[in-house]
């Protein structure tokens, strides 16, 4: 078997798992994959703690405690999840330590019903940072037009963030624009900028399954040449925004001062199509500097037979741009298809929210103690 996680890792490529769960952090599964298959970070978000939680494994005491307290669902939820985020992030810290604190780091994300509010945004940020309590944690902050003062305030305040739900070029631009002003804020407080870190999360496959959806539909041989390669080109155009931004004169002033690049990491890595290789938003977007989170499956989809040849993203912008441009001369509206997807990503994270407020709920009355 060639080592293909070791070798993207050794081309600058960050592997972060994109699950957890109470089970992984016990089994010793998640320090195995650490240790073996070069996994230096964990991402975490409602669907995932919803899939985690609801399948019961390992929370009942910790349930059977709250409920015994008469705690809130709301409360009980951030007591289970921060506890996971916690238990993860002690088994990565020798990563963060080793890294500088540039990965160990474990991702924890803000109440998904506040991603249209600023001030509640910040408020529950600075609020989890606090329950979790410890370095290397990443909070995780949508990218909606809310999201981008929230992201600004936050930084300001030394706190770690992992910008999620980006889909739009532009919108990239305003997420690297917002960490920009947060580092501005927090130097002006002299905070150490060296203990900032940030990432930024580009959402990968979706584009492709909405795209290709709307060029199967038109069904031309022109529209379905095109299938399967509107996120590829989107992500490394992303990669040259991030290039120009932190090459730029605002950037270098920072730098001096201390601070840390934002990283771009693809997210939503796993295939949808299974008419593409299972590895194709891992092989086709190796660059330095990047972090990509993947599903277990993808994961070891890429130890096994993943095709990494060295950067495949230097050189691909000219046709990245001919082929997201070759898209909207069909009708297809880039603009249209990117607030689609940020607006369906809100939604799902918050219909996962909602699952897991009502079987949280469930669990607290099954286990509750009976009176007398």
């Amino acid at each position: 078997m060639t080592d293909a996680l070791k070798r993207l890792s050794e081309e600058g490529v960050a592997i972060w798992l994109d699950d957890l769960s109470r089970k992984r952090i016990t089994s010793g599964n998640l320090a195995e994959l650490i240790d073996q298959q070069h996994v230096v970070g964990v991402t975490t978000n409602p669907s995932i703690f919803q899939k985690a939680i609801s399948s019961g494994d390992g929370y009942e005491q910790q349930v059977t405690d709250l409920a015994a307290r008469k705690v809130t669902v709301e409360e009980a939820i951030r007591m289970i999840t921060t506890a996971d985020v916690r238990d993860a992030a002690d088994i990565l810290r020798p990563v963060f330590d080793a890294t500088g604190g540039q990965d160990g780091r474990v991702s924890i994300e803000v109440d998904p019903r506040l991603a249209h509010e600023t001030t509640a945004t910040v408020a529950e940020a600075k609020q989890l940072a606090w329950l979790v309590d410890r370095p290397n944690t990443l909070i995780k902050i949508p990218a909606t037009k809310a999201g981008l003062p929230a992201i600004t305030e936050v930084i300001g305040h030394g706190i770690s963030v992992n910008v999620t739900l980006i889909f739009s070029l532009e919108r990239y631009r305003e997420v690297m624009d917002a960490y920009l002003a947060g580092l501005e804020k927090a130097k002006a407080k002299g905070i150490d900028l060296g203990g900032i870190h940030s990432v930024a999360s580009f959402f990968v496959s979706r584009v492709d399954t909405e795209i290709d959806k709307r060029l199967t539909a038109l069904g031309t041989d022109e529209a379905l040449a095109l299938k399967g390669k509107a996120a590829l080109a989107n992500a490394r155009l992303a990669y040259q925004a991030y290039e120009e931004v932190f090459s730029s004169e605002r950037w270098a002033a920072l730098e001096k001062a201390g601070a840390n690049k934002q990283r771009p990491l693809w997210a939503s890595t796993g295939v949808k199509d299974p008419a593409y290789k299972d590895t194709l938003y891992v092989d086709d977007l190796v660059a330095p500097n990047t972090v990509n989170t993947m599903p277990e499956a993808t994961l070891l989809a890429t130890e096994d037979h993943g095709q990494i040849t060295g950067n495949t993203i230097a050189g691909t912008y000219e046709q990245s741009r001919a082929e997201l441009d070759a898209v909207e001369k069909l009708g297809i509206s880039y603009d249209d298809v990117v607030q689609l997807l940020e607006d369906e990503g809100v939604q799902k994270f918050e219909e996962s929210w909602n699952d897991l407020l009502k079987s949280t709920e469930a669990e607290l009355k099954r286990l509750a103690p009976s009176e007398g």
